[in-house]
């Protein structure tokens, strides 16, 4: 979907999407220029994720390594044409945290800890699309949370994947958040 403000001809900017009225720029995201629609969160969707917020900032918050954001926090990813996507949770350590007078804007860094929550309409090259877009621009670990199916899917940096499922299952923020540890079942309810 292209906006009223863009145009095939046009591809842009993370400022130019920035500076849309929020009207247009509500469950869009900007993917190569283009501003692109994505759906509203379903309520089972926005546990999971809220859920995972809250894990991560306790942990955060009481080991002093970051900062954690929640979803409508858009970065820029990709430069000429423009990419900003919003990730449903995302860590960033604390020598990467923005200063305070650039944080007003779509800033432009990967998270180093990014999390996905499939919505039921996702399809699967969408979603592992996403995932590789935040390994390429930076990202250490891209966590993909699957309701449906009470699982995920770790993507590291480094190529390697692996699954995470069953009622003992848990997620583990492996070298870039030390020591943490969240059970899928405390996710998925």
């Amino acid at each position: 979907m292209t906006s009223a403000a863009g145009s095939a001809a046009h591809a842009l900017t993370a400022q130019e999407f920035h500076d849309l009225p929020a009207e247009d720029r509500l469950w869009t995201e900007l993917i190569a220029g283009e501003v692109c629609a994505v759906s509203p969160a379903n309520f089972e969707h926005g546990m999971v994720a809220a859920a995972l917020v809250r894990a991560l900032h306790t942990f955060v918050e009481a080991s002093g390594l970051g900062v954690v954001v929640s979803s409508e926090t858009g970065f820029t990813i990709g430069r000429d044409p423009d990419t900003v996507r919003a990730p449903d949770a995302a860590f960033v350590s604390s020598e990467r945290v923005p200063s305070p007078g650039s944080r007003r804007g779509f800033v432009e860094l990967a998270p180093d800890l990014v999390a996905e929550v499939v919505s039921p309409r996702d399809h699967a090259s969408y979603v592992l699309a996403k995932a590789l877009a935040w390994l390429d621009a930076g990202s250490q670990i891209v966590w993909v949370l699957d309701p449906a199916l009470r699982s995920a899917i770790v993507h590291r940096r480094d190529g390697v994947a692996r699954i995470v499922r069953g009622p003992d299952g848990e997620l583990d923020g492996e070298d870039v958040l030390p020591g943490l540890r969240i059970a899928l079942r405390d996710l998925f309810g």
